[in-house]
């Protein structure tokens, strides 16, 4: 059975921690669509609205599969995350992907940055860990980026969790390169995970002179496998 790659896709980068970015941007709405590839052919269409307000932020992202995929498992993903900006960037307090068919894997979390602890809720129960400083969800991760830039670092590193787990990443981080989508050829800061044997590799090309926005996603499994999202159309205010 061919499952959505949302879950794949929805990835966040993980030196310099991503909390230690400078004055976050000042940004009040961004409507974003992407395309999403398995090994080049289209299985999914995503759909993200971030919009900005004096209370903090909310990012809602809708992902439904297309084509062969969506009939043999209409699949439809509907990921919200919402918290503050503070003067590190986006501090989420809540996360939760629910998903249309397969219910049992819908997740949730609960930030209280005030005691340290982030409250993990999936299939298997309820789960408190600990809180880490500039700790991201799989939505606010993307957007981090563009509220707060990586700008002039070699390497990236923060902690970032689905809903019902927590890992650090790490990126290294290449200025001056280019990423070509549908909506043309930009400059752009290139992201890179460690090569690492048995291990996927995953890499983000932030456009640099459309607000440090992540253009273009990838992640190529050890098998060779890869699941790519390009952007297709997109609007800042």
């Amino acid at each position: 059975m061919i499952h959505l790659v949302t879950c794949l896709l929805l990835f966040g980068a993980t030196s310099q921690s991503l909390s230690a970015a400078t004055s976050p941007v000042a940004i009040k709405h961004i409507d974003a669509h992407y395309d999403v590839f398995k090994d080049g052919i289209k299985v999914a269409t995503m759909a993200e609205i971030y919009t900005g307000k004096p209370s903090g932020y909310r990012i809602e992202s809708t992902t439904a599969a297309t084509g062969l995929l969506a009939r043999i498992k209409a699949e439809v993903i509907h990921t919200v995350s919402e918290g503050v900006v503070s003067r590190r960037g986006l501090r989420p307090l809540t996360y939760s992907q629910d998903r249309k068919l397969d219910t049992e894997r819908n997740v949730h979390a609960d930030f209280d940055w005030k005691t340290g602890h982030i409250t993990l809720t999936d299939r298997t129960g309820k789960h408190i860990l600990p809180l880490l400083a500039g700790t991201q969800d799989r939505l606010s991760a993307m957007y981090q980026f563009t509220i707060a830039p990586p700008k002039g670092v070699a390497e990236l590193s923060f902690n970032m969790t689905n809903g019902s787990k927590v890992d650090e990443y790490s990126y290294l981080v290449t200025p001056n390169q280019s990423v070509t989508v549908p909506l043309g050829t930009f400059n752009a800061l290139y992201l890179a995970s460690p090569t690492q044997p048995g291990k996927s590799k995953t890499e983000i090309w932030l456009a640099t002179e459309q607000g440090y926005f992540p253009y273009k996603m990838t992640i190529t499994e050890p098998d060779g496998g890869q699941f790519t999202q390009v952007l297709t159309k997109i609007s800042f205010e």
